[in-house]
């Protein structure tokens, strides 16, 4: 009887152990399982970095997936498929400013410009300066760039580089022509694709 009682405690235990334990978010459709993947991987894919005259430059590839994410939510995903599947041959990347001691980069003694021209100058024409060569070599010139003010809070300036007509699988190589601190041609290379959702 006494091994009776111990027996029954013993699965009672394990039962409130098994229905305590924190419920696992369970992909059910087949566009929570690839976005649960993507969470899982991560969101940016790969990211490159070059310091010249105590500045570095940092490009990460972003999968699109991920803006179109923050935008939507992902209450709707196949909505989000939708906008992906007729945006998937557009790829956006992040590049990062950064001075090695984390002064304000866009001070007239790293760009040879007063203060405000160089806002100007990353909001509205540095855009020409990006270029993407695909794989089999076609040429890409930036369609458009979001320069993200972070008002000195944070010590680098990002921008968001948007390019389009590259096929979804292309690997890419971006190509800067850095005029607005003098360092001159930038090659930073993605040997592998934007993880895909």
């Amino acid at each position: 009887m006494m091994f009776k009682k111990e027996y029954i405690l013993f699965l009672m235990g394990i039962l409130l152990l098994v229905s305590c334990q924190k419920e696992k978010k369970t992909p059910k459709s087949e566009s929570e399982y690839k976005l649960f993947n993507l969470e899982q991987a991560g969101w940016k894919s790969k990211s490159v970095s070059h310091l010249f005259s105590e500045i570095e430059y940092k490009a990460t590839l972003v999968p699109l997936q991920y803006y179109i994410l923050k935008n939507e939510g992902s209450k709707n995903l196949a909505k989000v498929d939708s906008i992906y599947e007729s945006l998937k041959n557009e790829r956006v990347l992040e590049v990062e400013f950064q001075q090695e001691k984390e002064d304000d980069i866009l001070k007239s003694k790293y760009t040879n410009r007063d203060y405000e021209s160089s806002v100007k100058y990353m909001s509205f024409y540095i855009e020409k300066d990006f270029k993407v060569v695909t794989q089999t070599g076609d040429t890409i010139n930036c369609s458009g760039v979001t320069f993200e003010r972070n008002f000195k809070v944070a010590p680098f300036k990002r921008l968001l580089l948007h390019f389009g007509n590259i096929p979804e699988d292309e690997n890419v190589q971006l190509i800067y022509n850095d005029q607005l601190f003098g360092n001159g041609l930038m090659k930073f290379n993605f040997k592998e694709t934007p993880i895909k959702l």
